[in-house]
């Protein structure tokens, strides 16, 4: 259906980055077919009233985990309400292909352990009906509608495990295996992936780092060079300013071996937060250097301090904090498993020594930064610090407390621990930076730990409207034209004649992310239920993706106008590769 719709007496911010001026924006065929000052509405033709309201580019989540929630959360809730127009999956090394029956269980679980991607409906909702990326998109575009417009990286995870087996977690690649990598590659980057993302962060819930961090630079180097044949294409590469903080030599190492490729890399990237801050001084050297070397390497941030919500079934928050004891009560299955641990005189031993040794830079060695927010049983105490209740029971250590409290209130009880203090200086500077990719949300990981839609409405009323640290014409380019650009989606990203029609209409002074809520939309595997977290609108005006509205009047409109996209220059057209047992 196309609608013609006319949106009069806004104030456009173009998303390239320049002054904002008033105009009507026409639409027409999904596409914007005209920009102008008092503009007549033609017959048949939607006259929407944006007096008071911005006239933006819908904005683009640059690094998503939607991989498996879309097959069975399709309206990717709350994005249409937070002007979300394009979601940009497979990121950190993670994707849903290649994956053939072998290491499909290896792929679900690794979704499940880093980002808490429930395993029932990834066994059960998803098909698993291809074994190549392109049989993948070819399954995808035949079971899954979407209100965003979608887009996917090839994981450099599940590329390995497919060639290698479990020998992917313990060596190198021989030039063989190299070799097939890169076909199995180049059959993604054919169908339209983003290009290729990898890892050099996470250790697995056996304390196992992932097999991208076995790549030597031979395999990088070509798997770089297949990504590089294809025009607007990118790789992403996580390292780790977190827990072993390797961060600055593995983002110069492959910084220079995407140089040598010509592959556009984004490395995720300079750090800011408090925390990290001398760390952040050597990879920000590193980052000039590569801005003085005329090299295309881009740094990932977010401007927002992750947040740690802990619940006892399902969260990596203990094994990135370095406390591998606790993560394994929340990698125990079932209730009665969990209470003969918490209970047991050598678990609780154990446990407490585990604590002792957790990061220095982790709040979980403060009872005072965390809060006991929400009780399964209803027990409590619900509302205090952990320090609050050893100081009312008497228990002396905060792992011993801990775990009392978690026997009294169940395993779906809620921990927050506290945000790190952010580096405001240097995350103004990243955000000004024209080398840094932003909008980092983790949107559609972590359901029952927070919601990541809504930090792009969060970066303009914190940053813009409350506390003036940029201006608007700011905020809406680096979440808008510059990731366009940085992507090759030269389409969409600007308002601008003849772009495609995504669009977000909004007064600045009435939208807010709101607090996250939760909604039982998330099949369980036994009959039921459980629970992510949304938010309620923030609200827009209108949500074009495509010309579609999914925002109007208040409401999601349960329209699926999103389209499969990648790089402009590739697509699905040439020979899909035949997969191989």
């Amino acid at each position: 259906m196309n609608f013609k719709i006319l949106i009069k007496n806004g104030t456009v911010v173009d998303g390239s980055g320049a002054a904002s001026y008033k105009a009507d924006v026409r639409v027409n065929e999904g596409r914007i077919v005209e920009i102008g000052e008092n503009l007549t509405a033609g017959s048949g033709e939607r006259v929407v009233d944006a007096t008071g309201c911005l006239v933006t580019p819908g904005f683009i989540e640059t690094h998503n985990h939607w991989d498996g929630g879309v097959w069975w959360s399709p309206m990717m809730e709350p994005a249409a309400a937070y002007g979300i127009t394009t979601s940009i999956n497979g990121n950190c090394g993670f994707s849903m292909a290649p994956a053939k029956p072998d290491i499909q269980n290896d792929v679900i679980d690794i979704f499940n352990f880093f980002e808490d991607i429930p395993e029932a409906p990834m066994k059960k909702l998803v098909p698993w009906d291809w074994q190549t990326w392109s049989e993948y998109k070819a399954s995808f575009l035949r079971n899954v509608k979407t209100p965003v417009n979608f887009a996917a990286f090839c994981g450099h995870i599940p590329i390995r495990l497919y060639v290698m087996g479990e020998a992917a977690w313990e060596r190198a690649a021989t030039a063989d295996e190299i070799a097939q990598m890169c076909d199995l590659l180049d059959d993604a980057m054919r169908a339209g992936a983003m290009g290729l993302s990898s890892n050099h962060l996470d250790y697995d819930k056996h304390d196992r780092p992932l097999p991208s961090q076995l790549a030597d630079d031979a395999e990088f180097l070509a798997l770089f060079k297949v990504v590089a044949k294809y025009p607007g294409a990118t790789a992403q590469v996580i390292v780790d300013h977190y827990m072993r903080m390797t961060g600055p030599e593995q983002g110069e190492r492959v910084g220079n071996l995407a140089h040598q490729a010509g592959v556009r890399l984004q490395w995720v990237g300079v750090p800011t937060l408090q925390f990290q801050s001398e760390i952040a001084r050597k990879s920000l050297a590193v980052h000039e250097r590569f801005k003085a070397e005329g090299k295309d390497n881009w740094t990932g941030y977010h401007h927002v301090s992750p947040t740690s919500v802990i619940n006892f079934c399902r969260s990596l928050v203990f094994a990135q904090n370095g406390n591998q004891v606790w993560q394994e009560l929340i990698d125990t299955e079932g209730y009665e498993a969990k209470s003969r641990m918490l209970t047991d005189p050598v678990w609780l031993d154990r446990a407490r020594e585990s604590w002792n040794k957790q990061y220095a830079h982790s709040y979980l060695h403060d009872p005072a930064a965390l809060t006991l927010k929400e009780s399964e049983t209803g027990y409590g105490p619900v509302g205090v610090t952990l320090a609050d209740y050893m100081a009312q029971t008497g228990i002396e250590h905060a792992s011993d407390a801990l775990a009392r409290w978690v026997l009294n209130n169940g395993p779906e009880s809620v921990l927050l621990k506290r945000s790190w203090e952010r580096n405001e200086e240097l995350l103004v500077q990243m955000l000004r930076d024209p080398r840094s990719v932003g909008n980092i949300s983790d949107g559609g990981a972590h359901g029952k730990m927070f919601c990541g839609y809504g930090d792009n409405i969060l970066l303009l009323t914190d940053f813009v409207r409350d506390r003036k640290l940029l201006s608007i014409e700011e905020a809406v380019h680096v979440m808008t034209g510059k990731l366009a650009d940085f992507f090759g989606l030269p389409q969409r990203g600007l308002i601008a004649e003849g772009k495609i029609a995504d669009i977000a209409v909004f007064n600045l002074q009435e939208v807010e992310r709101r607090p996250e809520e939760r909604i039982w939309d998330v099949w369980d595997g036994q009959g039921g239920r459980t629970y992510r977290y949304t938010r309620a609108p923030a609200p827009m005006l209108l949500t074009l993706v495509n010309g579609v509205p999914t925002f109007d009047n208040g409401a999601v409109t349960g329209r699926f106008p999103g389209d499969f996209v990648g790089p402009e220059s590739s697509g699905a057209e040439a020979p899909a590769l035949a997969a191989t047992a």
